[in-house]
């Protein structure tokens, strides 16, 4: 990791004040007191991994932000495909059931080559996703997997019970997915899924030791484990290869926390973006390690608390369906449907904006060491 945290400089190089004070005011939003002290500088070195990991980012469209059209809609996966290369993306994160009748899961063998096919024409990679760790599921996306050339789904699990008797379940699932993932040359990314804590997550990762067993990390989905964002970071930080970016606000549930999903990067966003994007873009030492920053972009979506600070050492984890976004009330689906691309074409521009604003003092840095250089 090519040191994010802390006042350890990359360089011998002092860094310049006043690029620093740019820098903490950039990744300070929505930070404690405390994290805003663990802002690195941004001395010469880390500014020159900066420009290169910005340079060379992978931001995907994910299928989640048109999700209302692919549900209700006349949107199938084509449609995701056309929102990526009309926004100059690099690939796509589609779930196996996004679209309905239209989704892949639907699509015979011959259908799915033709969505490789368009995919590969539009020079777009493609990321799978199901929700699920089970037998069944797995097997028919890996089998998808292997028509449209695949080599990443992103999983997570979603069964009931005390926590102890989960995570052992989850541990057994795993140990499948490492022998699938050998077999037919995939990577599955098991995704924090707002039931199941960080820390619980990366023990389980570590059990098993496959590697080509991974986490997504998702922006907002540690806050309904009773979590905080850059902890979770922090914790899973060895083992993340993709991220869900998206903006989350925090709901006060009794003695644990909801969210609901917002536009990033607006006003009633809480999450502390700027720095998780740029402490996920700094993961890696000679290479980037996060391969896909997806934008997930869920306005209107709402989870509750799955996890309290009450509950004890083994807490009972309940059944969740799978992820949607209900008709919120005060809007017609007809309103729901013309508004939501725009939310998804939202989000690039402020994502793309932050990497630009990050490049910008990054570069402006390098610039004034070299003149004061010049001077010496």
């Amino acid at each position: 990791m090519a040191g994010t945290h802390g006042r350890d400089p990359l360089s011998k190089e002092t860094a310049m004040p006043h690029f620093d004070a740019q820098f903490r005011a950039l990744l300070s939003p929505n930070l404690a007191a405390a994290e805003i002290e663990q802002i690195p500088d941004l001395t010469t070195e880390r500014a020159r991994v900066l420009i290169d990991r910005i340079d060379r980012v992978r931001l995907f469209g994910h299928a989640y932000a048109l999700l209302t059209n692919l549900t209700y809609g006349a949107y199938g996966p084509d449609d995701v495909l056309d929102f990526a290369r009309e926004h100059d993306l690099a690939g796509i994160c589609i779930h196996v059931l996004d679209g309905e009748e239209r989704s892949l899961s639907r699509m015979n063998d011959d259908q799915l080559r033709a969505f490789a096919a368009r995919a590969h024409g539009y020079g777009l990679a493609l990321h799978l996703e199901i929700s699920t760790t089970e037998r069944e599921p797995v097997d028919e996306a890996v089998r998808i997997a292997g028509i449209l050339g695949v080599q990443h789904i992103r999983v997570y699990s979603r069964y009931e019970g005390q926590l102890s008797q989960v995570l052992s379940r989850i541990e057994d699932d795993l140990r499948r997915l490492g022998d699938l993932a050998d077999t037919h040359g995939l990577h599955f990314s098991f995704e924090q899924h707002e039931e199941l804590r960080s820390g619980e997550i990366a023990r389980l990762l570590r059990t098993v030791g496959h590697p080509r067993l991974h986490v997504m990390f998702d922006f907002g989905n540690m806050i309904n484990a009773y979590e905080r964002p850059m902890d979770a970071l922090a914790q899973l930080a060895p083992h993340i290869l993709q991220a869900h970016l998206k903006g989350v606000h925090v709901l006060p549930e009794g003695d644990g926390f909801g969210h609901r999903g917002v536009l990033q990067g607006s006003p009633e966003d809480d999450l502390p973006g700027a720095r998780m994007l740029f402490d996920l873009l700094m993961l890696g030492d000679d290479e980037p390690q996060v391969i896909t920053f997806a934008l997930e972009q869920e306005n209107l979506y709402y989870a509750p608390a799955f996890r309290h600070h009450s509950e004890g050492d083994d807490p009972f984890i309940p059944y969740r369906e799978l992820s949607t976004t209900d008709l919120p009330e005060g809007w017609t689906l007809r309103d729901l449907l013309a508004a939501e691309p725009g939310w998804a074409v939202d989000q690039v521009v402020h994502v793309r904006g932050q990497l630009a604003r990050m490049r910008e003092l990054a570069a402006a840095r390098l610039a004034a060491a070299d003149t004061l250089a010049g001077a010496r």
